[in-house]
């Protein structure tokens, strides 16, 4: 059953970790089934804070969406995405 991972950016705090993670995390997905489907793309807050923009990206199954992100590649990208701004992130098992 399909998987997203759901990753929200509320605010962006060191604009130069934010650059390193980018590179990191788009390097992790490599060997990984992904299917990109939300990007950072433009946003609009409907209930609750300010969202500056959000990525969702669809994995095959919930164990493939953890074995990204548990993978030490995404673990290093983790360390500066935690250090460059707020987010709030999750992975939900979708609906086949």
């Amino acid at each position: 059953m399909t998987a997203y991972f759901v990753a929200v950016r509320n605010a962006v705090r060191d604009p130069d970790a934010m650059a390193t993670y980018g590179e990191l995390a788009g390097k992790s997905l490599a060997g990984h089934p992904v299917t990109p489907l939300a990007f950072y793309g433009k946003t609009r807050a409907t209930d609750g804070p300010n969202t500056e923009s959000a990525v969702i990206v669809a994995f095959p199954t919930f164990a493939d969406a953890e074995a990204w992100y548990d993978s030490p590649a995404y673990q290093e990208a983790l360390s500066y995405r935690l250090k460059g701004a707020d987010y709030q992130t999750f992975i939900i098992q979708g609906i086949d």
